[in-house]
């Protein structure tokens, strides 16, 4: 079986991109999300979120834009945002922001019940990159179509 492509959005800075070892990756643009599965681009989609971006895509003029990206991502079979923090930083108020922990974790229980798109809090980069390539490559296997076999 050939080792699916995992698509990385043009938009995703080279610099701090996710990598994801020795599985394949192409760059194209995205409409939605930050990582994908190549011939599945509109079907699933992984939205990352370093600990900054995420608390300033939850308030102010970012949050509706941040929504609208989630409407968007809705519409996929499987989307996910996975944070590169865990949840304690957050909890610990270890973000420059005066809104609340509580608040937070309530616009990110919003966007799971408005558009059923959970957050992981994966911890580190490595660890998020690690997460986001299992995830992947699961959503990859039960979402293609079976190879056809020549006889």
């Amino acid at each position: 079986m050939t080792t699916p492509t995992i698509v990385i959005d043009t938009r995703e800075p080279e610099r701090t991109a996710w990598t994801f070892g020795d599985t394949p990756t192409v760059r194209k643009a995205l409409v939605s999300a930050d990582y994908s599965i190549l011939g599945l681009e509109n079907e699933v989609g992984i939205e990352r979120k370093e600990l900054g971006d995420a608390i300033s895509s939850l308030i102010g003029a970012n949050r509706e834009r941040f929504f609208r990206e989630l409407e968007r991502l809705s519409r996929f079979k499987r989307a996910l945002v996975i944070v590169e923090s865990d949840a304690g930083e957050i909890f610990a108020h270890r973000y420059r922001s005066r809104v609340s922990p509580a608040c937070i974790f309530a616009s990110f229980a919003s966007a799971y019940a408005r558009w059923n798109i959970p957050t992981v809090f994966a911890g580190t980069k490595a660890q998020a990159q690690a997460i986001a390539k299992i995830h992947l490559l699961k959503l990859a296997k039960y979402h293609l179509p079976p190879l056809e076999v020549a006889s």
